[in-house]
């Protein structure tokens, strides 16, 4: 038989994980919400993998650039920026409960990364697509 803090303990634990992925869900949302407020949608997780592994070539440098360039094909593991060479922390939400959790930061890293990969800003479509993969991840 199972002692109150056995019971408790494991409570506990159940909400430490799911109240993180409540809270991306309603910030995952709340962005989605905007972007087909500009005409997006609906969005795809799918086509977000198909865009997650889309190359570029840089006019800069002539490379081909993808998000699997710093980020890799498993969000769950951390990833190394090229340029800098910077660790970068997993993407996975499942993984880092900080990830999709605030829309400044989406909203920051949305436009800083589309720049340096694609050499402009994501369209809304194609934003609301990455983060349905993203939040799958």
């Amino acid at each position: 038989m199972k002692t109150g803090c056995e019971v408790l303990r494991k409570g506990l634990l159940i909400l430490s994980v799911t109240v993180p992925l409540a809270g991306q869900a309603s910030v995952v949302d709340e962005r989605q919400a905007a972007y087909r407020a500009s005409g997006a949608g609906p969005f795809s997780a799918q086509k977000g993998g198909q865009l997650w592994q889309r190359e570029v070539v840089s006019t800069k440098d002539g490379r081909a650039r993808s998000c699997t360039t710093c980020h890799g094909n498993d969000l769950r593991s951390t990833g190394k920026h090229t340029k800098t060479g910077k660790v970068i922390e997993p993407l996975s939400p499942a993984v880092n409960a900080e990830r999709l959790s605030s829309a400044k930061k989406i909203r920051k890293w949305f436009k800083r990364n589309c720049k340096w990969t694609w050499g402009r800003e994501c369209t809304p479509q194609e934003k609301g697509d990455l983060l349905s993969f993203i939040r799958h991840q």
